[in-house]
């Protein structure tokens, strides 16, 4: 596998299909942290810098959709000073790139049960998604307080309540209408899943939208991941076979 990332966007660009959607689940802020003895918060600070790596890389690959699980709902019970830094680094990030992601075209996204954002960081996720409305370059999904099997039950209860008032018959019922019930609906499913760290798990993530979904596992710790890490994904996708359960006779 060449070194060099401009080498590694050549090839991308040479061996055809690009994932439309990519999906993150940026893990190893904290063991990043550990291993240099500094407090997890400083981890988290240096996985800012790869948000901005993956979100211009994402751009030049051609990617049209880039998702990142930044915080989870099961996150809300680690340390409050933790929570906190957590929410104040999301404030510091939307405050230090929302004019750079308007001026490269991202459109931004926060996808998640915000209700439970102070009103602080509230104000500024609706600044950033208002800032960012007209862009059409790049989707940028933000999970944040996000949890699938969560997000899967509001649309469950949703499809319930129609068929209990009528206003939905059971036998109508699709899988475009649960996805339509979703907070994605309108995106294309994910077509390449990257987890960073090594770890290999899905920790309640898209559990709906990923059925058929490339994985990519990589060591690195999300601090250290680059756009050549991503780029390396998209070539590793470019060589699968996607069968979606069926054979070529």
């Amino acid at each position: 596998m060449p070194d060099d990332a401009s080498t590694l966007l050549s090839e991308i660009r040479l061996h055809g299909a690009v994932p439309r959607h990519v999906a993150i689940i940026m893990d190893g802020n904290g063991r990043w942290a550990a291993a240099r003895m500094l407090p997890r918060p400083i981890g988290h600070r240096n996985g800012m810098k790869s948000v901005r790596e993956v979100v211009e890389a994402a751009i030049e690959a051609g990617v049209e959709v880039l998702s990142l699980y930044a915080f989870s709902q099961e996150n809300w019970q680690r340390p409050a000073p933790e929570v906190s830094a957590l929410m104040s680094l999301l404030e510091e990030y939307i405050a230090r790139e929302a004019a750079e992601l308007e001026r490269q075209g991202v459109q931004v996204r926060f996808l998640g049960d915000l209700s439970r954002l102070a009103p602080a960081a509230m104000q500024a996720v609706n600044s950033v998604t208002a800032k960012t409305a007209h862009c059409s370059r790049l989707r940028l999904n933000l999970f944040v307080s996000y949890g699938s099997r969560a997000e899967l039950l509001d649309a469950i209860r949703s499809i319930a309540e129609d068929a209990a008032s009528g206003t939905l018959v059971p036998d109508a019922v699709t899988e475009a209408t649960v996805s339509n019930r979703l907070l994605t609906a309108g995106c294309p499913d994910p077509d390449l899943l990257i987890r960073t760290s090594g770890e290999r798990r899905i920790s309640n993530f898209l559990l709906w939208q990923i059925a058929y979904t490339e994985i990519y596992i990589s060591p690195v710790l999300w601090p250290d991941f680059d756009r050549r890490e991503l780029y390396a994904a998209i070539r590793d996708y470019q060589q699968r076979d996607r069968r979606y359960g069926r054979v070529t006779a």
